[in-house]
């Protein structure tokens, strides 16, 4: 556990680079992934370094890389990821690869704009071919007659809207119809009508459209298709003739020239037909051949961009190193683990034979009053709960990390709120094909975020999955019922013939009868409690939750304070790391005599009640106890120990003497007792009320302590000069200022004391959403799976096949795994991020992020962030 139990020891090293070789070392330093290279050049901007020329090509080899992928992605190709390993490309390469983009992105823009043009072409020929093959039953007799009628009724003012099918007779002079012009062309379906009303309107009604729809399609190279229309518009007068070109421009209406003479339409109907087919072929031609190049591109994108990547990568860590005044040495400086450094050696020296150079890169360790980054050594089991920690905030330096501890109470507690056994095998089965296929989806790469957050967290689920089977038995819940393993515990006291009666008075009063066990009885104390969990009587019992709730109450704070004192526990070991004396002794002593003297206190109670206070009657640390009517109120007693209130010394009076007013049987002999009024409120051992009164005199005395020794003590190193170390991580500048340290530990303090109230509150969060997971699952099996268990015949089996596969299995895993699984794995990072980890958790570290080629490569691919 010692790497992940604290981070690993980080040393700053300067590295001296020859020009030659820089960029070999830093690619192989890269491979590595163990150097984090500290920024030299802060104050120089991006344009000013030595390697920005570097950087812009590689920024436009990006570009076009970028421009590629549009063009796959634009037709719907998919880019097959590359999964073997690439190495860094050398500088001397980047002219050819910048050669082969270029000529790969003129390839491409050259295609585009030829394919744009020529299917521009092959519309445009389809539309007059339409118009050719519709223009003549557009220009018959019947349709110039009805035009010039038209448009001599609005030379004479008596226009109205425009009307087809108009009678043949008609008694109004006519204007001649060899003097009508007309222009046709093709427009857009939808625009038709607006266009004619437009005409119409702007004309006066001297212009006559008629439309034909065409049915062949004419954008046969596109995915987007529109209806269009063949129009033919009759007028007088070249005047008009204009107007009208400009209308059909504005309603983006293309007109095309038609000869007035059939023969001449027919020749060139003929003509257009050839050139549309020689059209598509070369259009076929080109798209085929565009294809093969995006094909061939899609093959090596991922390739290229990796490549690219590294190379870019590499040149930007160049440009953070400091050049000499002689411009042929690179001065570097970075963080290295102190573990890792003769890797870090190995793969300078490798770099250095790989360049060629006769000159060896030199690593020199430094001291340095900088703060290191934290960094632990992890492996795919402890990324998941490493991850649960870093959310909440990176470990300072050499702080204990909370991750080993996390392993076993995260999943732990949330099984205590989650638990049911066979919710739990669900999870644990989900988990478990997640870590068994783990290889073939790690190399399936896929990028869906929420399958990652899955996938990533896949041994945290597993370990959910185990403890929440482990508490399902514990509670003996499985799928809200109970299961009796062993033999209940608990016998019927009652004969047969007296329920048999009390049957059949209930069936005649239409009434439920009830019978209480009696304890004295109805347990059987020689087979003892039942051997593991809860007794599946309880499942039974009408007063299950009064007997359930209790019990999972007081669980909970003997949980929550035992993880909170164990919290404290872990902050004596940063103390000691720290060599903090003031801190072990006027800090991390108070807080535990705090946290002792009233909650552990209470813990220790619950534990003595649970163990010595039964329903029979006994002698208890030698007072007479009369029975469980008795038993001590703990909540009432607390209050009463933080009261100093007087109580009386046991829970009766005048005990064995002929004063008793009341009597019990003890180990066999009859004792005479008067019970004290509210017995159990009063004292239950020797000494009670004095020992509360140290107690809380001990808690009360450790708050000063905690708040006033440690900054005087500060303020007294700082008046001698000694070194003064305020706990504050990287961010400790400034002067010194008493007033910030005073502040500062008072807010400590208060945390600390109010915290321990309200965070053994907020425990009971376990044993609420236990409460409520528990009575969701009996509710789901009561509503839906029990309605068809009752059913009989035929029709009871299709019930149970159909409520129970289609309803109450996605309702169980809809509801209660997945929203009440979220709910309690939400509460369990709560508990552990506020509850635990503020006892000894600074988490204001910095985060160690190495020059590493793998990470970059996964950012690039999407699977990181």
């Amino acid at each position: 556990m010692g790497s992940i139990y604290r981070s690993e020891h980080m040393k700053l090293c300067q590295i001296f680079f020859q020009s030659e070789s820089a960029y070999q070392c830093v690619a192989e330093l890269g491979e590595l992934g163990m150097a984090q290279f500290i920024d030299l050049n802060e104050e120089q901007n991006a344009y000013t370094r030595k390697f920005v020329n570097e950087v812009r090509r590689c920024d436009e080899m990006e570009r076009k890389i970028n421009f590629v992928e549009d063009e796959i992605t634009k037709d719907l190709v998919p880019i097959p990821d590359y999964d073997e390993h690439i190495p860094a490309p050398q500088p001397k390469h980047m002219g050819e690869m910048e050669a082969n983009l270029e000529k790969l992105e003129e390839e491409l823009v050259q295609i585009n704009k030829n394919c744009k043009v020529l299917k521009n072409n092959h519309v445009q020929l389809l539309e007059m071919k339409a118009v050719l093959e519709h223009v003549t039953s557009l220009l018959d007799p019947h349709s110039k007659r009805e035009a010039a009628m038209s448009i001599s009724e609005a030379a004479r003012g008596e226009a109205g809207p425009i009307s087809f099918g108009m009678k043949d007779e008609f008694d109004k002079p006519v204007k001649d119809e060899k003097e009508l012009k007309f222009v046709t062309g093709v427009v857009k379906r939808s625009k038709a009508i607006a266009f004619e009303r437009f005409l119409w309107r702007l004309s006066r009604a001297k212009v006559f459209a008629k439309f034909i729809q065409i049915q062949e399609q004419t954008e046969l190279f596109s995915n987007e298709f529109e209806d269009k229309c063949v129009f033919i518009l009759f007028f007088s007068g070249e005047q008009l003739r204009a107007k009208v070109k400009k209308i059909c421009d504005g309603f983006q209406a293309k007109c095309y020239t038609v000869p007035e003479n059939p023969a001449e339409r027919t020749k060139l109907l003929l003509n257009i037909k050839v050139q549309t087919t020689d059209m598509k072929a070369v259009i076929e031609k080109t798209l085929d051949y565009r294809s093969k190049c995006i094909h061939a591109a899609a093959t090596n994108l991922r390739k290229w961009g990796i490549m690219l990547l590294k190379l870019k990568s590499i040149f930007h860590t160049l440009n953070m190193f400091s050049v000499d005044v002689t411009q042929k040495c690179l001065i570097a400086e970075c963080w290295v683990p102190e573990a890792d450094i003769g890797q870090v050696k190995n793969s300078l020296h490798m770099g250095t034979i790989h360049s060629g150079s006769t000159v060896p890169a030199i690593l020199n360790e430094m001291e340095t009053d900088k703060y290191p980054p934290t960094y632990f050594k992890l492996n795919k089991f402890t990324q998941g709960f490493q991850n649960i920690v870093d959310a909440y905030g990176i470990a300072n330096y050499r702080e204990v990390n909370p991750a080993p501890w996390t392993i076993i109470s995260f999943p732990f507690l949330f099984a205590v709120m989650f638990g049911d056994a066979g919710h739990g095998i669900i999870m644990l089965i989900a988990a478990s094909a997640f870590v068994i296929f783990e290889k073939k989806l790690i190399s399936m790469k896929i990028k869906d975020e929420i399958f990652n957050t899955f996938f990533g967290g896949r041994y945290v689920v597993l370990l959910m999955g185990m403890f929440a089977i482990y508490t399902g038995f514990i509670y003996n819940d499985f799928y809200s019922k109970s299961v009796n393993i062993f033999g209940s515990s608990w016998v019927n006291p009652y004969n047969q013939t007296l329920l048999a009666n009390m049957d059949a008075q209930g069936a005649d009063s239409n009434t439920d009868l009830s019978l209480t066990f009696p304890p004295e009885i109805a347990f059987n104390h020689d087979y003892g409690p039942y051997p593991f969990g809860v007794d599946p009587v309880w499942n039974l019992a009408i007063n299950r939750l009064n007997f359930l709730n209790p019990m999972k109450m007081k669980t909970s704070i003997l949980l929550g304070i035992s993880q909170m004192a164990f919290g404290i526990m872990l902050s004596l070991m940063n103390h000691i790391g720290n060599r903090s004396v003031v801190d072990i002794v006027f800090v991390f002593i108070p807080q535990c005599l705090f946290l002792g003297c009233i909650f552990v206190y209470l813990c220790l109670q619950v534990l003595m009640k649970w163990i010595f206070f039964y329903v029979k009657p006994a002698y208890i640390f030698g007072r007479l106890y009369p029975g469980s009517n008795c038993a001590p109120s703990l909540l009432i007693g607390l209050i009463n120990m933080f009261m100093v209130k007087s109580r009386d010394a046991s829970f009766a009076h005048d005990v064995g003497t002929a004063a008793g007013k009341e009597w019990v049987i003890v180990n066999g002999q009859n004792v005479t007792y008067t019970i004290n009024d509210q017995c159990y409120l009063q004292q239950w051992y020797p000494n009670q009320s004095l020992v509360e009164l140290i107690l809380l005199l001990i808690a009360v005395v450790s708050v000063p302590v905690m708040l006033l020794v440690k900054p005087f003590y500060i303020r007294w190193r700082h008046s001698r000069g000694l070194h003064i170390d305020l706990g504050h991580g990287p961010d400790e500048h400034g002067e010194f200022n008493f007033g910030d340290i005073m502040v500062h530990q008072a807010i400590h303090t208060i945390e600390f004391v109010l915290g321990c109230v309200s965070h053994t509150a907020s425990y009971l969060r376990l044993w609420a959403l236990s409460l409520a997971h528990a009575q969701l699952s009996d509710v789901l099996w009561t509503m839906v799976l029990r309605m068809s268990l009752t059913m009989g015949g035929w029709g009871g089996s299709a019930a149970i096949t159909i409520l129970f596969y289609f309803i109450f299995s996605i309702l169980s895993v809809c509801i209660l795994i997945l929203m009440e699984g979220l709910s309690a794995f939400l509460h369990a990072i709560r508990l552990h991020w506020v509850e635990f980890q503020s006892k000894f958790y600074g988490g204001t570290g910095i985060q160690f992020e190495p020059f590493c080629f793998t990470k970059i490569i996964r950012v690039y691919e999407g699977l990181d962030q």
